[in-house]
């Protein structure tokens, strides 16, 4: 019998290679001792970096190097049958210290699909030290994924922000923007986090014309694909939508924004994304690893296909 072909890789970073969560080990602690000898470990630290070697790849710690054993890590999953876990400690033997957005760019997809998990789990546990309902201690039980408070019983789940990321054409062009903090070059599409009773489509319309004061048609939104986006701890849910031609007026989170034309964008995607503080005016587009990229070659690649024909 014929194996089944592998599925195209993502263009996008946090996704491939992501583990077997294995959710039913959670809650069985001499599962997770029996794993625990052959297990690897990636530590973090405080600044949510992974320990790397010499050549800047990811130093994967030895289970029997951790203190405490795996009731004092949190479990992530399994890739190929072999445990992961997440250790909140120093690594003394590291070479240096790797920050997950640069780790997405030189480590193989799965290690940083690894690291983006592992720094997401730790930024809640970094938050979510006691109860939000009466302020009592929290422990983190069932392998680091729920926090319960003795004082009153609540118990408490990893919390994920869903936020909209879209590609906006009146048709002809595309709606890009830009923020004060960026490199000054570094131009992007639109973002925004989902409100409370709101839906995703309806964060779509209402962020942009919030953002610009462009128009978008609520029922146009087409969802494309979505990213973990652990900078903190958001969702990315990247769309498609036609909005009406109108001129850009900044809003107050933004400092710029304006119309591309196909052209314009074809250009900036030939760009090497890490000149954006370079000379010369030409816009710069995002990181390969961000969907942002993927949402704006989306737009393209439509665009070229319906004028082909």
């Amino acid at each position: 019998m014929t194996a089944a072909p592998a599925p195209p890789a993502c263009p996008f970073a946090f996704v491939d290679g992501a583990l077997d969560r294995a959710d039913h080990l959670r809650s069985d602690p001499e599962a997770l001792a029996a794993l625990w000898p052959q297990a690897g470990v990636i530590a973090l630290d405080a600044r949510g970096q992974a320990p790397v070697d010499a050549r800047g790849q990811l130093l994967e710690l030895a289970a029997a190097a951790v203190a405490g054993g795996p009731q004092e890590c949190t479990f992530l999953g399994l890739r190929e049958g072999r445990a992961w876990f997440l250790a909140e400690t120093a690594a003394p033997t590291a070479a240096g210290w790797l920050d997950l957005r640069s780790a997405a760019a030189q480590w193989p997809a799965w290690q940083a699909t690894l690291f983006a998990q592992a720094r997401a789990l730790q930024h809640w546990h970094q938050r979510h030290r006691f109860c939000p309902a009466c302020a009592g201690p929290l422990r983190f039980a069932r392998g680091g994924w729920l926090g319960v408070c003795d004082a009153c019983g609540s118990e408490h789940y990893p919390r994920t922000d869903q936020a909209m990321i879209a590609a906006i054409t009146d048709g002809e062009r595309l709606l890009l923007a830009r923020q004060a903090s960026w490199p000054r070059r570094r131009w992007s599409v639109l973002a925004g986090f989902v409100e409370p009773g709101e839906t995703l489509e309806q964060t779509v319309v209402r962020e942009v014309m919030e953002e610009t004061g462009v128009r978008v048609h609520l029922h146009s939104a087409r969802y494309l694909a979505s990213q973990p986006w652990p900078f903190p701890g958001a969702l990315m849910l990247g769309f498609l939508a036609q909005a009406e031609p109108d001129p850009p007026q900044p809003g107050s989170e933004i400092e710029a924004a304006r119309w591309f034309s196909a052209e314009d964008v074809r250009a900036a995607l030939a760009r090497d994304w890490n000149d954006a503080d370079g000379p010369g005016d030409d816009i710069v587009l995002p990181s390969p690893i961000s969907i942002a990229r993927h949402v704006i070659r989306a737009w393209l690649d439509e665009y070229d296909a319906a004028r082909a024909g």
